[in-house]
C-alpha cells in the first residue's frame, strides 16, 4: 500500500484532512473513525493517523473528492469542540502507531476463600522446626542477641550475550549495517572492520586514539593568525537562528517526513537523557557544516558531518562523563561540558576550518535551534538527512540514526528543549578541557605576530633612512 501525501488543518469543531490520491475512483473510498483512529483506505493508497484527541462521525461530518485537483477532502468532527489539536503538521508523529497500552500491575490470582487443615500442635512444631534453614535460624538468633550481620549489595548481573555482536545506532536497535565494511571506502569510520563485534569501551578507546592523531598543533595556530575567513564565517547569520512568527513546513520537508519510520519508542528515563545529549552533538555538526557552507552544501558536506559525529564516526554517542541521576530534561553543566568537549576535539582535528571561536559559534547555533522548538530541530535535522542521503557510504548512518531522531524529535516537549536551550547558551567551555594546550600555543603566536610586525617596522624604518633627503 502507498501512503499518500496529505495536510492536516483544524477549526473550533472540525479536523480537516487533505490527502492527495489522483485517479482513483471516490466510490471505493473506506473511511473509519475509532476515538482518535483514523484511517482511509482507497486502493493503492493507505493512510492511518493517531490525532491527540478523540473525533466523531456525525452529520457534520464529510467527505469531498476533486478529479480535477487529485484530492480528497475528509472533515472530521471534535469530540470535544474548542479542543485544541497540537502538532498537525508534525506528519510523522501522526503517522506513529498508537501508544502501547501499560499493561495492569495488579495481582493475576485472586483468593476467593480459603481453609486451613486441621495440623495436630506436634505436627505443626516439627514441620517449622525442619523449614528452618540455618541461615534462618543464625538470623534469628542475631535478632534475639542483637548481632550486627554483615550486610553486603550484590554486583548486577552482565548483560547476557548469545552472539558476538554488539549493537549500536539509536537505543541500540541496530546491527549488521558494517558486515561488509572492509569492501566499502568508508573514510570516517574510526573503529576498522571488527567494527559489528567491538565493545563500547573500546570502540571508545579508538575515538579518543584517532583524535589524538589528527590533532595538528600547526593548522590550528595558522588558522589563529589567519582568520580572515574564519571572521566572515563567524558574522554570517543563520537563517534557523532568527525568530519566526508563524512555522510551516516545505512541499519537501513534509515529504521527507512521510517517508520517515513509523515506531514507536519505548525510552526509559535514562535513555531519553542520553538521546537529548546525543541530539546537541547531531545538531552542533549541522551548524559547523551549515555555517561553513553558508547552508550551500558541497560534495564535502557528508563527510564533514559524519566526522564531526561521535556516535558516527566510532559509534560512540555520550554521555561521555558519569550521568547525574536526575530528570531526563535536567542536564548538568559537567555532562553538558563533557559532551561539547567531544565536539569542539573534533572540529578542531578533522575539519578545514579549526578554530576555537567558529566552535563556540556552532555551540551558540544549537542553542538557538533548541529555543526554536521541536519544529526547529526537525527542520535542521531533516537538511542533515538530505546530505547524508545523498551520499554513497555515509546514508548508513541516515538510516541507524538520523531517521529515528526525525521521529522521537517530533514527540519532545518544547519546554525541555528550551530548558536545555538556556543551560547550553549559559555554558562555560574551557579551553584547557580539550587537552591540546590551546592557551599555550595561541599564546606562542601572537608572540610571533608580534616579532614580524616589529621586524616589518625595522625595516620600514631603514628603507627609510637609506632614501635621499627630500630636495
Amino acid at each position: 500500500m502507498i501512503t499518500p501525501r496529505f495536510s492536516c488543518s483544524q477549526s473550533e469543531k472540525s479536523v480537516t484532512v487533505s490527502v492527495y490520491c489522483p485517479s482513483v475512483r471516490a466510490s471505493d473510498v473506506e473511511i473509519n473513525v475509532d476515538d482518535t483512529l483514523f484511517t482511509l483506505h482507497i486502493n493503492p493508497y493507505y493512510l492511518r493517523l493517531n490525532f491527540p484527541h478523540a473525533l466523531q462521525e456525525d452529520d457534520e461530518a464529510s467527505a469531498q473528492y476533486d478529479p480535477a485537483s487529485g484530492f480528497l477532502t475528509v472533515t472530521l468532527t471534535k469530540a470535544v469542540p474548542g479542543q485544541d489539536f497540537e502538532d498537525l503538521d508534525l506528519l510523522a508523529k501522526l503517522l506513529a502507531p498508537r501508544p502501547t497500552e501499560q499493561p495492569s500491575q495488579g495481582p493475576l490470582i485472586e483468593v476467593l476463600d480459603s481453609q486451613s487443615a486441621e495440623v495436630s500442635p506436634e505436627d505443626d512444631l516439627v514441620a517449622r522446626a525442619e523449614g528452618l534453614s540455618l541461615e534462618q535460624q543464625e538470623i534469628l538468633e542475631a535478632a534475639a542477641n542483637d548481632w550486627q550481620l554483615p550486610q553486603e549489595v550484590p554486583e548486577p548481573l552482565d548483560k547476557l550475550k548469545t552472539t558476538p555482536q554488539e549493537r549500536y545506532g539509536f537505543l541500540d536497535m541496530y546491527s549488521g549495517f558494517f558486515q561488509h565494511i572492509q569492501h566499502q571506502p568508508n573514510e570516517i569510520n574510526e573503529i576498522g572492520e571488527d567494527v559489528e563485534t567491538c565493545p563500547p569501551a573500546e570502540r571508545r578507546k579508538r575515538r579518543l586514539q584517532r583524535e589524538e592523531e589528527k590533532w595538528d598543533e600547526d593548522h590550528y595556530m595558522a588558522d589563529f593568525v589567519d582568520d580572515e575567513y574564519i571572521q566572515e564565517l563567524l558574522h554570517w547569520t543563520h537563517p534557523h537562528t532568527q525568530p519566526v512568527t508563524e512555522f510551516q513546513y516545505t512541499e519537501a520537508e513534509n515529504m521527507k517526513m512521510l517517508r520517515l519510520p513509523r515506531k514507536e519508542y519505548l525510552a526509559t528515563p535514562y535513555q531519553t537523557h542520553q538521546l537529548y545529549l546525543t541530539l546537541l552533538t547531531l545538531l552542533f555538526a549541522y551548524a559547523y557544516e551549515s555555517r561553513t557552507t553558508q547552508q550551500d552544501p558541497t560534495p564535502e558536506s557528508g563527510w564533514t558531518i559524519s566526522s564531526l559525529v561521535p556516535a558516527f564516526t566510532a559509534l560512540d554517542p555520550p554521555p561521555y562523563s558519569p550521568t547525574p541521576k536526575a530528570a531526563p530534561e535536567t542536564f548538568d553543566p559537567s555532562e553538558l561540558a563533557a559532551t561539547f568537549t567531544t565536539s569542539y576535539r573534533r572540529s578542531l582535528a578533522f575539519p578545514l576550518f579549526r578554530s576555537w571561536a567558529l566552535a563556540e559559534r556552532c555551540r551558540a547555533d544549537v542553542a538557538a535551534f533548541l529555543r526554536g522548538g521541536k519544529r526547529m530541530v526537525v527542520r535542521c535535522l531533516l537538511e542533515m538527512k538530505d546530505v547524508l542521503d545523498h551520499h554513497e557510504v555515509y546514508y548508513v548512518y541516515s538510516k541507524i540514526w538520523v531517521d529515528d531522531f526525525c521521529v522521537w524529535v517530533q514527540s519532545a516537549s518544547d519546554e525541555a528543549l528550551l530548558q536545555l536551550a538556556d543551560a547550553v547558551a549559559s555554558l562555560k567551555m574551557e579551553k584547557s578541557a580539550v587537552g591540546w594546550g590551546l592557551e599555550e600555543l595561541e599564546k606562542i603566536a601572537r608572540e610571533d605576530l608580534d616579532r614580524s610586525s616589529d621586524s616589518d617596522d625595522e625595516s620600514e624604518d631603514e628603507v627609510e633612512r637609506m632614501l635621499p633627503a627630500p630636495l
